[in-house]
């Protein structure tokens, strides 16, 4: 996508509305959700739980260790 159209789309999503912005979210996430790295992760994920790692503490940044 140029630049321009890039622009252009932006422009056009600050004017619509609220619900409108929620159901191009919802369909930006549902693409996202298509992809095979998406669907890798998933995969990932799942296996983790069905071995009894049901959650991760998140990682602290170097610099706050």
């Amino acid at each position: 996508m140029s630049a321009i159209a890039m622009l252009q789309l932006k422009q056009q999503l600050s004017q619509i509305t609220e619900r409108e912005r929620q159901e191009i979210s919802a369909y930006l996430h549902r693409l996202k959700q298509q992809t095979p790295a998406w669907q890798k992760e998933m995969t990932r994920r799942m296996a983790e739980m069905d071995a009894g790692k049901k959650f991760r503490l998140p990682r602290k940044p170097a610099a706050a260790r």
